[in-house]
C-alpha cells in the first residue's frame, strides 16, 4: 500500500515531499513504546504512534522507515515535522485511535 493510499484511507493530514507518496509500503507496527519499535518493526513498516516527541522520528530513521502515522488527533510540533522532512519520512495525521487506523490498513491490504 503506498503512502497516498494510507493516507486517503485515515483521512489523514500529511506532511511529505510529492514523490514520497508513492513509496510502498507492506506493513505496520503501532506502538507507543520505541523500545518495541525497535525490537520489532522492520523497515518496509509503516510506524503508527501517539507518542509526540523526536525519538518518533528518530525511532524510524534508524530502522529507515518512510512513514509515521501520528493517531488519535494529536498534531506533530514544529520540531517533529522538521526533523521529519530532513530526513525523508512521510508524516500523516489522522483522527482515528491507532485500533481504527490498524484495521483500515489492514482491510485495504497492509499486512506482515
Amino acid at each position: 500500500m503506498t503512502i497516498r493510499e494510507m493516507a486517503e484511507r485515515l483521512e489523514a493530514t500529511v506532511y511529505a515531499e510529492p514523490d514520497q507518496l508513492d513509496i510502498d509500503l507492506k506493513g505496520a507496527f503501532g506502538s507507543d513504546m520505541m523500545s518495541d519499535v525497535l525490537a520489532f518493526a522492520d523497515d518496509r513498516d509503516v510506524l503508527l504512534t501517539g507518542l509526540l516527541n523526536s525519538q518518533i522520528v528518530r525511532t524510524a530513521h534508524m530502522l529507515d522507515m518512510s512513514c509515521i502515522i501520528i493517531v488519535r488527533g494529536k498534531k506533530a510540533t514544529e520540531e517533529i515535522k522538521t526533523l521529519a522532512v530532513e530526513n525523508h519520512i512521510a508524516l500523516l495525521e489522522t483522527k482515528m485511535t491507532m485500533y481504527e487506523a490498524s484495521g483500515r490498513l489492514y482491510e485495504g491490504g497492509l499486512g506482515r
